[in-house]
């Protein structure tokens, strides 16, 4: 057997421990891209440091979480100072994964996987969609500059152009079989848009976008609101 491809370390500046991406919580990596936000806005307006004060009260979060999570990227603040903002964002850039292109495909070109497709922000983020994927016969050749195939071709495809995420956002009813297909074809991971939770092997990761439970949340925080 081969080795397991090494994970991205960073070494924790108070302990002198080194973290790997696997040791932060769900909850921190989920923070990580706010602060990388927050950061690149600093560094195009030139400053050069960062407390955790700041950052906090900028994203309205506890002070301690983010000196924490900052800590926990290796790189080390200055007393009254704070922490560099260039190599903060490199830190968090590598934990992610940001620093490297990152190919996707995406099966369903509907109205949800057209958007996506548009969407230019997933490039800051090393996130390219390169191909996407549908089973109708009046397919456009091209969706926001991403070209569109039939979906037998998809197995082909996934090697040659070195995807390693699969999006899936067709109808409920068909996406299983599109991580079946995606599986099949060797994407590492899914991102599913659909409301249906996937059967996949244990190697295939899947992040799950329920905008219903989203918006769930909200609703039923508003309506707490007015009961209250």
């Amino acid at each position: 057997m081969g080795r397991k491809a090494k994970r991205p370390k960073a070494a924790n500046a108070a302990s002198g421990t080194i973290q790997t991406a696997q040791d932060f919580s769900n909850r921190t990596i989920k923070r990580l891209p706010q602060y990388l936000r927050l950061l690149r806005q600093m560094q195009e307006k030139g400053e050069s440091f960062a407390s955790a004060a700041v950052i906090a009260h900028q994203l309205m979060l506890d002070p301690i979480v983010v000196r924490k999570d900052l800590a926990g990227t290796g790189v080390s603040g200055k007393p009254r100072i704070g922490f560099p903002v260039n190599a903060l964002i490199l830190a968090i850039q590598r934990l992610l994964g940001w620093n490297l292109e990152m190919n996707a495909i995406l099966v369903g070109v509907g109205r949800l996987g057209s958007a996506l497709l548009g969407y230019p922000g997933f490039l800051k983020h090393g996130f390219k969609i390169v191909a996407a994927f549908d089973t109708r016969n009046d397919l456009p050749e091209m969706v926001s500059g991403v070209p569109v195939y039939s979906m037998d071709k998809l197995p082909e495809m996934v090697a040659s152009l070195n995807a390693s995420i699969g999006i899936i956002t067709v109808p409920a009813n068909a996406s299983q079989q599109a991580a079946n297909e995606l599986v099949a074809a060797g994407v590492k991971g899914i991102w599913n848009f659909t409301p249906i939770c996937l059967h996949t092997p244990d190697h295939v990761k899947v992040r799950h976008e329920d905008l219903a439970s989203s918006l769930a949340v909200l609703s039923h925080s508003i309506v707490a609101g007015n009961i209250n």
